[in-house]
């Protein structure tokens, strides 16, 4: 948990750092870099359901890719 909370300060202050060298605002800078996690996790949810239903398959033979954690190669 604390790594993923270091995470997402770090991201904070990224897309703070990015959007106010871009404006120069730091209102608009500290607005992006709140609400860009909220829409990326909506997008995140929606690609997952998109991957689910076009995703590739599983199979042991593409190892432990993307959507395939759940299973081991049998090596």
């Amino acid at each position: 948990m604390l790594k993923t909370l270091t995470f997402a300060v770090v991201h904070f202050i990224v897309a703070f750092t990015v959007a106010y060298l871009i404006t120069g605002s730091v209102i608009t800078g500290g607005l992006i870099a709140l609400i860009e996690p909220i829409v990326n996790t909506v997008a995140y949810h929606f690609h997952e359901k998109a991957w689910q239903k076009f995703g590739s398959e599983r199979s042991p033979q593409k190892g432990l890719g993307h959507g395939n954690l759940g299973r081991r190669s049998s090596r």
